[in-house]
């Protein structure tokens, strides 16, 4: 494992399957660029980001106009259009920030694989993964059970509003702690910190 201090570096090939992974039918950003207009990026534009995401991995400064949030509200049919519950807040960002954002997670995942900070129990967010197949091992797991004739017992929990709460100092001092490479951990600190948004309507 290289050293938390080196800083690896994207290419045309990283940007380039960033942009495959891009939904193309989502809506545009602050930027009003679409998903789509990236299929269309010459090989010149392609090699101008990678020097500009590289940049950013250097200088640890992820751009201020990509953090803005343009908010629009969907509404939830069949609900009183009088309440404000019923209506789901949609948060759209600048197109190439949302490019970066692609990047930086790849190298993120990678490095919490080769850390093994990632739990074999863990389904959600992740490749591959999803939360009907969690429910199957769960399932499965019910079924050994009473073939073995033992009883099984569960706790399912909902923590609303988790990832809106999360203690972002306290988030990366524990990166800190893990050995998190430092230039991942500097450039998520300008990510997560310095947000603004702008309501929609």
């Amino acid at each position: 494992m290289a050293p938390a201090s080196v800083t690896k570096l994207t290419n045309t090939d990283g940007v380039q399957e960033a942009i495959r992974g891009l939904r193309f039918g989502k809506a545009s950003g602050p930027n009003d660029v679409p998903n789509r207009a990236f299929k269309h990026l010459t090989q010149r534009v392609i090699s101008l980001l990678v020097l500009i995401f590289n940049a950013i991995l250097f200088t640890h400064h992820f751009p201020i106009a990509w953090k803005h949030a343009r908010v629009i509200s969907i509404f939830k049919p069949g609900k009183d259009p009088a309440l404000p519950s019923p209506y789901r807040p949609i948060s759209l960002l600048d197109t190439i920030g949302k490019l970066n954002e692609k990047i930086l997670l790849a190298m993120i995942l990678h490095e919490i694989s080769v850390l093994g900070l990632m739990r074999d129990e863990q389904f959600e967010f992740r490749p591959r993964q999803s939360t009907s197949l969690q429910q199957i091992r769960l399932l499965e797991r019910i079924t050994r059970n009473f073939g073995e004739k033992r009883l099984t017992g569960a706790v399912f929990l909902h923590v609303a509003k988790a990832f809106d709460t999360v203690w972002i100092d306290g988030l990366l001092y524990k990166l800190t702690l893990l050995n998190f490479p430092s230039y991942i951990f500097h450039t998520n600190s300008s990510y997560l910190r310095g947000r603004t948004s702008e309501a929609s309507f």
